[in-house]
């Protein structure tokens, strides 16, 4: 079997969740599997206006990304506008599809699910059309009548999947797919040796890459001024500039013991050595640190996406919010020290369990394009 992931880099969590499955289909299964990047196969021209755009919007005026989110989720001409353009691209992606010649297609993106699904429309595809929604609202870009099925967060997605017409028995609550390594739960204290911190002290992770130099630094150093017992691990990812600003941070503040990682491809092992983690809500960053079992300070959400993943892990209790106009030192280092709070979060986080995500995924693949179950497994 032929399977084709459909994703875009408009943020990391539409290719990472397209990367988790396609690691797990390789690694269980004989299927061919294949990623492709549709903006990129679409042209260059494409791939760079809108990933550019999506990045101004979501750091320079995230404001105005939220109100063409909330524009774009509701029926009226610029909503329909949208998929009637990605038909027009969808002839430019075409001999991309062709070519593999895919038994199931799989899209991690709005713009991919839009492309393909005009592509069954026109006649031009027909094998089986899986889309996953990599946050944890519905939005109206993802919805067309040739999506024969929905993967996503829970269901509590199902009524608003509903309410854009969508079958209730074509919604799958799977979950949204991460990579393995995140179910697999460590030992944190031992963890915490390794990095030469005190298992006793409460631990930080911060996600940081995403946040503004200034803004994420005075945090750091408003959490040093508490005095309160902590140690902190800093991912800045590939900021370079948050790295150096870091750097330099620590080394005028050493009071609190910091581990500081400019990049890491084992984000897991962090987040099990960790009690809290504070983050932006990103789609895939969420689950991978439910997957964990970890609860989240979540921060800077923008308007949007962010917000629906913010309000769902408020509405289940695993996370605090915190505002920028708030206490965010004083409400971060008391709830470190509310080891029941902390830990009734954690349990939380554990009862939304979507461990099975990917071989309920691969079972959902079977019956689709009518392949014995039995055929995937490796």
């Amino acid at each position: 079997m032929k399977i084709m992931l459909l994703t875009a880099a408009t943020g990391g969590g539409h290719i990472r969740t397209a990367n988790a499955v396609e690691e797990y289909i390789r690694d269980n299964t004989p299927y061919d599997v294949v990623t492709v990047d549709t903006l990129k196969a679409v042209g260059r021209l494409l791939d760079k206006t809108v990933c550019d755009s999506y990045l101004f919007m979501a750091k320079k005026a995230p404001a105005l990304f939220g109100r063409l989110y909330k524009q774009t989720n509701k029926q009226n001409r610029f909503s329909d506008l949208v998929p009637k353009l990605s038909g027009l691209f969808s002839n430019l992606l075409y001999p991309t599809v062709e070519q593999y010649g895919p038994d199931v297609i799989v899209t991690t993106h709005p713009f991919s699910t839009e492309m393909a699904a005009a592509l069954k429309a026109d006649g031009l595809v027909t094998a089986p059309l899986i889309c996953i929604i990599t946050d944890y609202g519905a939005h109206r870009a993802y919805i067309a009548d040739e999506v024969d099925a929905y993967l996503v967060a829970g269901s509590h997605m199902l009524p608003e999947l509903e309410g854009f017409g969508v079958p209730a028995e074509k919604v799958y609550p799977f979950g949204i797919p991460v990579h393995g390594v995140f179910f697999d739960q460590g030992d944190q204290a031992m963890l915490l040796h390794q990095l030469n911190f005190d298992p006793a002290l409460p631990t930080l992770l911060f996600m940081a890459g995403s946040f503004g130099v200034s803004n994420i630094i005075r945090l750091y150093r408003e959490l040093g001024a508490t005095q309160a017992p902590m140690q902190i691990i800093v991912i800045t990812g590939r900021n370079k500039r948050l790295y150096e600003a870091f750097e330099k941070e620590i080394a005028q503040n050493p009071a609190v013991p910091t581990r500081l990682l400019y990049f890491t491809d084992e984000v897991e092992k962090y987040m099990h050595a960790a009690d809290l983690l504070v983050t932006k809500p990103g789609g895939l960053t969420v689950s991978e640190a439910l997957a964990c079992n970890l609860p989240m300070a979540v921060f800077d959400a923008i308007p949007g996406q962010e917000e629906d993943n913010a309000n769902f892990l408020l509405t289940h209790d695993m996370c605090v919010r915190v505002g920028k106009g708030g206490d965010f030192a004083g409400e971060i280092s008391k709830l470190l020290q509310e080891k029941k709070r902390l830990q009734e979060m954690r349990e939380n986080c554990r009862e939304f369990d979507k461990s099975q995500c990917m071989p309920n995924l691969l079972g959902l693949i079977s019956r689709l394009t009518g392949r014995p179950e039995d055929e995937g497994r490796g």
